[in-house]
Order: C-alpha cells, then sequence, then structure tokens
C-alpha cells in the first residue's frame, strides 16, 4: 500500500507493513453500529494543503480534505479512482476503508501560518466530504475552520452532511473576519433514488434543512445540484421538484451538474445499473461513449431546464459576501511554493 504520501513516517517496504505498520498507520475499528464494518485507517500527513492541478476548470487552486475515503457510498462518486493510489479497492473499500489525517487541523494551522503562505481561498469537500460519518468520530473540520478563522483566510466548503450544524458557531465567526462560502450538494429529491444510489448520506430534504438553517443565520448558502443522473433523475418533473424545493430552503444559487463517470466510479456505477435497472445499460453506454463526460447537448440542456425552473422559483445569484478581514501585515510578494502538498484532483 503506497502511504509514502501520507504519512510523516518512512513507510515499510511490503505492502501489509505498510498498511497496518504501527509505525506508520494506526488502523482501528468501532463495535458501533453507525460504523459496523468500516475501517479507519490513521495516519498523520505530511501536508494538508493539496494544490489544484493547474489545467482544472475549477475557481480555487487549494483543497483540504482531511479524509481519503468516504461512507456515504455514493456510486457515482468520482473520488474512487484516488483509493487506487493507495492499492485500496475502489467500490467496496472505498466505502468501508477510511483514511483519516488526525493532524490536519495542527498541521493547517502551521502550514497557514508559514510566510511562504499567501492566504489563497481554500476549498474543502472538493474530493471526499469532510462531514461523512467518520467527523462525528473524528472531529477534525471544528479545529480546521479555527485556524482559517485565526489567519483570516478565505474558505469553502461542499457538502452532504448535516453534521456542518454542528460548527455553525465557529463558521459564524469566521464568516466575521473573512469570506466563507457554503454549498450543498442535493441532485434529487426522489427518495427510492437517494436510498439506493447515496446510501450512506442523509436523506435530501434533511441536507435543505441545513441549507434553510445557515441561511436562518446569516451565511448565504448555495446549493449544488448534483449529480442530475440520466434517465433516472432529470424528468422534466423531478427537476421541477428538486428545485421547487431548493427555492423553499432558500437557497441563493442552485448550479446543475450532470452526472459524469470517470475511471474507478463508471465500473462501480455501471455495475450497479446492471443490478438495479439493466435496462438502461446501453442507453449509458451510447451516452458515455466518448468518454467520463455526458455529451454537450445533453449537458445544455439540463442546464438550460434548471435554470428556467430557478427563475420560476425566483432562485437569485449567490450574494456578494459582506465578510470583514483581519488587519494582516503587509509583506512582499514571494514565489509560489513548489512543495506545500501533493496534487488533487478536483470536482470536474
Amino acid at each position: 500500500m503506497r502511504w509514502d504520501n501520507l504519512s510523516d513516517h518512512p513507510a515499510a517496504t511490503t505492502a501489509d507493513a505498510a498498511l497496518f505498520g504501527a509505525d506508520a498507520v494506526t488502523t482501528r475499528t468501532f463495535d458501533t453500529p453507525e460504523f459496523r464494518g468500516i475501517t479507519f485507517h490513521e495516519v498523520r500527513a505530511r501536508s494538508v494543503l493539496n494544490r489544484v492541478p493547474g489545467a482544472s476548470r475549477m475557481p480555487f487552486e487549494w483543497t483540504v480534505n482531511p479524509y481519503r475515503g468516504c461512507t456515504h457510498a455514493c456510486v457515482y462518486c468520482f473520488a474512487r479512482k484516488t483509493h487506487s493510489y493507495l492499492d485500496l479497492d475502489t467500490g467496496l473499500g472505498f466505502d468501508s476503508q477510511i483514511v483519516v489525517k488526525v493532524n490536519a487541523p495542527e498541521l493547517l494551522r502551521r502550514q497557514l501560518a508559514s510566510p511562504r503562505w499567501q492566504g489563497a481561498h481554500v476549498a474543502m469537500g472538493t474530493n471526499v466530504d469532510c462531514y461523512q460519518r467518520a467527523e462525528g468520530r473524528y472531529q477534525l473540520m471544528p479545529g480546521i475552520i479555527a485556524a482559517l478563522r485565526d489567519h483570516a483566510n478565505p474558505f469553502s466548503i461542499l457538502t452532504k452532511g448535516t453534521l456542518i450544524l454542528r460548527d455553525l458557531d465557529p463558521l459564524l465567526q469566521a464568516a466575521e473576519v473573512t469570506d466563507v462560502g457554503i454549498s450543498v450538494s442535493v441532485g434529487f429529491t426522489d427518495q427510492e433514488l437517494w436510498r439506493t444510489v447515496e446510501p450512506g448520506t442523509p436523506a435530501p430534504e434533511r441536507r435543505l434543512d441545513v441549507v434553510r438553517t445557515l441561511t436562518d443565520h446569516g451565511i448565504g448558502c448555495g446549493v449544488l445540484m448534483a449529480p442530475v443522473i440520466p434517465f433516472l433523475g432529470d424528468h422534466p418533473d423531478q427537476l421541477r421538484a428538486t428545485v421547487r424545493a431548493i427555492a423553499a430552503s432558500g437557497a441563493t444559487s442552485v448550479t446543475p451538474l450532470v452526472l459524469h463517470l470517470r475511471p474507478g466510479a463508471r465500473e462501480w456505477f455501471m455495475a450497479w445499473l446492471g443490478r438495479y435497472h439493466p435496462h438502461l445499460t446501453r442507453r449509458y453506454e451510447r451516452l458515455y461513449a466518448d468518454g467520463a463526460y455526458a455529451p454537450k447537448w445533453y449537458q445544455r440542456r439540463i442546464t438550460r431546464q434548471v435554470h428556467e425552473l430557478a427563475d420560476e422559483f425566483g432562485i437569485g445569484p449567490a450574494r456578494g459576501g459582506g465578510s470583514r478581514r483581519l488587519a494582516v501585515p503587509s509583506r512582499a510578494p514571494e514565489p509560489r511554493p513548489s512543495d506545500q502538498g501533493p496534487t488533487q484532483l478536483t470536482l470536474l
């Protein structure tokens, strides 16, 4: 197992020792219903700030991901491929073998204090969900948010987890001193589809309660309507019901994103499709014949429909924040560091 890029100890030479060796990784299981069947691999990371690839279309350059693998177990999750980098299984292993960077808060605080760090926006939840069930036990996010707050460093969070409301107070404190952006992912409100395709996540209506609560407390919250799943969640009535529910939650914006199937996710999703909806297998093979993304015409159609519905239900553009910044000493720009952390896969 390739742990050397995660651990501050040298990885062992054999696969088993690298995965389970006490010098590199502490492996734990918990005999509680919410964690039954899940293995946690605790590592002390070398770096927690990850640089986004230069070719990415994302509007940020740095991410923080305190976990790898995700108990949300979304069958379409694009991040499944990242588990193969550690020689871990991208199917059930991704759902149940969770890597926990237990030193993430202290390490982030140290990296933010570096004179080379220029205070760039930090995005979280762009790889796996930082508010998955593991966060309830490890509680890494309060320390991460506190570090960003104390350095007045702008950040954003994308999540399907209702656990983010636990951190409402530190989020409000951070919003007083820097730009804080929160988005919740709700691709559909269909209950049957949710139970099979996102089995480890809170129900869509509970996620929209998060939007409502954050908005009520003055933190504008957008919704990433993702993924829109072809032939299962893209009927006009389904799109209308979802956008209506998003509007009722008080979301500041809605951004549709059609399902994309990268290697790793594609195989797992197609296996799921064959079990639950075998009549759709050929249609998916044709729709995604040219790669990971649905054809442009299909993406444009979904985007147009959702935007028209957003206009109908009165969802406006995301509001600009009224955050104020802490005064920080000015310093001359320095060369961008080349060793802040490993390259990180992005959402798109």
